[in-house]
């Protein structure tokens, strides 16, 4: 059987759905279930994860061929907290609310093992293009991940979306999803759904190829 190239589209939708980095990979657990009580945090840090990924994934793709191997991974998280502490700051430019609901994870995204892994196991051995593309695609994978975390957690746990209330003045609100342990329920809950698509999509996969054959 003949090997199907890999293509510019490939390298994205990978990380939406077969190696997303949250429902496949179970990657960056840490601010997916820490800060995704309200869709806007879970949205601001997803898209600050994002820009952290693809800035790093360009600047080591760049720089693959000056870096010295022993020297890597500390290389590497020196360009990742450059970008982190760009984010910091334009974060708090933008919104010192959303900045303080953020909290320390801001920084935390130094050590995202999704941003290092992504710039160690891909950056680094391609060239800009498609580690953009990766990271890209990586970076829409994890905020919509965290996206709908977040707006499983905030309509049941407080009845808004965006802050915007959804049910009449009665509506008796989960207080469980907005605490942590809400959290790894909607994490569940999400993880069965893919897990259950996943599988579908194999077995109609799978009856494919026996009519082909």
């Amino acid at each position: 059987m003949a090997i199907k190239p890999v293509t510019p589209t490939d390298e994205f939708v990978k990380g939406l759905w077969r190696d997303n980095p949250v429902f496949v990979q179970v990657l960056g657990m840490c601010p997916a279930l820490a800060v995704s009580n309200t869709a806007i945090n879970a949205l601001a840090m997803g898209l600050a994860t994002t820009f952290v990924l693809v800035m790093a994934g360009l600047s080591v793709s760049l720089l693959r061929h000056f870096i010295p191997r022993e020297a890597r991974i500390v290389s590497y998280i020196c360009i990742i907290a450059t970008f982190v502490t760009c984010v910091d700051y334009a974060i708090m430019a933008i919104s010192i609310e959303l900045h303080r609901a953020l909290g320390a994870f801001i920084a935390l995204i130094v050590v995202n093992c999704l941003i290092l892994g992504r710039s160690e196991a891909f950056a680094s051995k391609h060239h800009p293009g498609r580690a953009i593309l990766d990271a890209l695609g990586m970076g829409a994978g994890f905020t919509g991940a965290l996206f709908f975390i977040g707006i499983v957690r905030e309509i049941l746990g407080s009845g808004t979306l965006f802050g915007v209330g959804l049910f009449p003045d009665g509506f008796q609100a989960w207080t469980i999803m907005v605490l942590p342990s809400g959290g790894f329920l909607a994490m569940a809950v999400w993880l069965l759904l893919v897990n259950w698509l996943k599988k579908r999509e194999a077995e109609a996969a799978g009856r494919a190829e026996e009519v082909a054959s």
